[in-house]
């Protein structure tokens, strides 16, 4: 958790560096395109301080109040990244409409694509950073910071092309026509990050491949039982929960159908380390035909 948190720190301290280079060339070219890009470099900080609270927040213990644990702050971290970057694209939409009804010649444009060429580069290497270490660490936060920052260094680079292109036809016009391409890139983005964290809120299954293989490490564990039935599974965060019935011949001593479950709940956690795996055992008149049926 120490290296989450380590991680999110880090996201703020980079926005906030992107976010200074970003306006820096904002303002001495006077670019309504570069100035969108900067609009949204202020979500990327506000996000990143967000996802520091969630990840903070999610390593909190269980208790009474919480038994299954804080982990579902980071979905609620994600949400606000995904509203917050619906926000910037609807502020970029108002500048370029700006820049649409009164196009302005752009000053010092070499100077202004090189500050923001910096920026983009910072940016495209850190959101790398949050991806791949958010997968490992399981920190939706994290990823979802990550991507946010992808969608950024795609925005960057065609509001960089756009200029150009602008700089050697004179068309200033398109300046802005590139900012609206990027608000409408940025708000597609924003609207699947709000779509993909509301499934985790709400407990959406895992995905087909890994519950298939949940099912296969039940049936090769669990010798001496008949069944396992009504598998469920869900995902909070870094936390995986699978519960399911687990049907034993009626005559089975507790202390046998508990090894039982034992031995399955070890061969889960050891494919899902940070898992919590709850077993119900019933008799064999309990059996279902939708069941997993042990070999």
């Amino acid at each position: 958790m120490q290296k989450t948190l380590i991680l999110a720190m880090g996201s703020i301290a980079v926005g906030v560096v992107v976010l200074g280079l970003k306006y820096l060339a904002a303002h001495v070219t006077g670019s309504v395109a570069l100035l969108s890009d900067a609009l949204e470099s202020i979500v990327n900080v506000v996000t990143a301080v967000a996802a520091l609270v969630a990840v903070r927040l999610s390593a909190r213990p269980a208790n009474a109040a919480l038994p299954y644990g804080y982990h579902k702050a980071e979905y609620f971290s994600a949400v606000a990244e995904g509203i917050f970057i619906v926000i910037a694209a609807l502020a970029i939409f108002h500048q370029a409409w700006k820049g649409i009804t009164t196009p302005v010649p752009i000053d010092a444009p070499a100077l202004g694509l090189l500050i923001n060429g910096a920026a983009t580069v910072l940016n495209a290497g850190w959101c790398w950073v949050l991806i791949s270490q958010g997968r490992k660490l399981r920190s939706p936060a994290l990823e979802a910071d990550g991507h946010h920052l992808l969608t950024d260094v795609f925005s960057s680079l065609g509001v960089i092309g756009g200029l150009g292109l602008a700089i050697l036809t004179g068309w200033y016009v398109l300046d802005a026509v590139i900012a609206v391409i990027v608000g409408i890139v940025i708000l597609v983005s924003g609207s699947r990050l709000i779509a993909s964290s509301v499934g985790g809120l709400m407990d959406v299954a895992l995905p087909a491949p890994t519950r298939e293989q949940i099912g296969d490490t039940i049936r090769t564990n669990a010798a001496g039982a008949l069944q396992a039935h009504d598998v469920r599974t869900r995902q909070a965060g870094r936390m995986t929960f699978i519960d399911f019935h687990l049907v034993v011949p009626g005559t089975m001593a507790v202390e046998e159908a508990h090894a039982i479950c034992d031995r399955i709940e070890g061969a889960l956690k050891a494919d899902h380390p940070e898992s919590l795996v709850t077993i119900h055992v019933e008799p064999e008149d309990k059996a279902k035909r939708a069941a997993i049926v042990v070999a």
